[in-house]
């Protein structure tokens, strides 16, 4: 479904991502058939959850390959605006968190809807010893036929692929295995993210041909000679088609709190657009830097076609903020909401996917994944609300005369 959403959009010339249209095309189609016939849409449900334990299992790993790439990126801004982009992005993070779960506390307390407990969610089995040696034999036997025969494959980029592939999913392996104090201030995308990046300096290193050539195989977004991170990347569409069975399990939650979910999502994407746009123009930041970074918090496919409607934007920096603020919010937010006292699945969904997309999704659904539903919902809408009112000229100019 995924592969023919694409090609279909790609015909008709549609920006709007494949993969969140049919996420909600399916969850209306479970939604009718629980309606009309639930027998049927019981058995579908059934028939698919294998499939979505596995997604659950390996949810952030989809997420990784943008943080292994970044340094490519980020390599050619100056370090003081670098410097300016960080705190911007890290004070925005929280304070786009902040919003989101206040917000959808507020609306909940002013329509007087009372939280219900959400449907218990199937946990995926932790990894095994014998997974985690499998893995390790795969990474040292594929980097050593590298060094030894670096075109063995026909390009440098399918004779890396096998162990920059084994390299980040052992990081994953292991950084899911450490203890939960570990796990709160050193998350698993950030162990996955730097055993790659080791993988890819060992390799760049012995072989003599450097660390940025061999991150540029590790992630190539060219068909024919993919990468270890293509692979990776090629299955965030259905996994995110897999978000409406998730949806589905609280659809009774989902309907319930609609007043909640739609109006924080919808301050919390607006509060994002000018409070960078903002904080931008008083640190002192480049125009131009400063309008690459708007879209903050809005996934990196539409976070690139909102940029592309500003003149003198930088996409690659786009969408290495996109990621950095994803990876913030996957290393801090669970422990930040705690502290915020935000503890209902509903607001800590919000809040997390309203600020750190799809990277942050991942990480909390990994540990609690009945908040996942809300982060889908508050995962897509915000890019979709992001989308609708930066396409508003005069809210661009607005943004425009903020930035100056």
């Amino acid at each position: 479904m995924d592969k023919f959403l694409k090609k279909a959009f790609v015909a008709a010339a549609i920006k709007f991502p494949s993969a969140l249209f049919g996420m909600f095309c399916i969850f209306s189609v479970l939604v009718i058939l629980d309606l009309t016939v639930p027998a049927a849409a019981a058995a579908l449900m059934s028939f698919f959850e294998p499939a979505l334990l596995f997604i659950q299992r390996w949810l952030p790993l989809f997420y990784v390959p943008s943080l292994v790439v970044l340094p490519l990126a980020v390599k050619d801004i100056p370090a003081a605006s670098g410097l300016k982009i960080c705190l911007i992005i890290a004070g925005g993070w929280l304070a786009s968190l902040t919003v989101a779960g206040y917000a959808a506390i507020a609306v909940r307390k002013l329509v007087k809807t009372e939280m219900i407990d959400p449907e218990p969610m199937a946990k995926p089995s932790p990894f095994s010893s014998l997974e985690i040696w499998s893995w390790s034999v795969i990474f040292i036997a594929s980097f050593v036929a590298a060094l030894f025969y670096p075109t063995a494959l026909g390009t440098q980029a399918r004779t890396c692929l096998p162990f920059l592939l084994a390299s980040t999913v052992l990081g994953y392996m292991v950084g899911s295995g450490l203890p939960s104090q570990v796990k709160k201030a050193f998350h698993p995308i950030i162990c996955c993210t730097i055993s790659a990046e080791l993988g890819a300096f060992a390799y760049g290193y012995f072989s003599r041909s450097g660390l940025n050539p061999v991150l540029g195989h590790y992630l190539t977004k060219v068909g024919s000679n993919p990468g270890a991170g293509d692979v990776l990347m090629g299955f965030l569409g259905s996994v995110i088609l897999s978000f409406a069975f998730s949806m589905f399990k609280q659809r009774k939650l989902v309907k319930r709190h609609a007043a909640e979910i739609f109006t924080s999502v919808i301050l919390s994407s607006v509060f994002s657009l000018y409070s960078t746009a903002l904080a931008g123009r008083l640190i002192g930041l480049e125009s131009d830097l400063t309008i690459s970074i708007l879209p903050r918090c809005i996934t990196v496919a539409l976070a690139l076609s909102i940029v592309s409607l500003f003149e003198g934007a930088n996409s690659s920096l786009t969408a290495a903020v996109v990621v950095v603020t994803g990876l913030i919010g996957a290393n801090f937010v669970q422990a930040m909401l705690d502290k915020l006292n935000l503890r209902d699945p509903i607001a800590r969904g919000i809040a997390t996917a309203s600020s750190a997309h799809g990277l942050g999704t991942a990480a909390l659904s990994a540990k609690e994944p009945e908040a996942l539903p809300f982060c889908a919902i508050a995962y897509a809408l915000t890019g979709i609300f992001g989308s609708l009112i930066c396409s508003v000229p005069a809210v661009r100019q607005s943004l425009l005369a903020i930035v100056g």
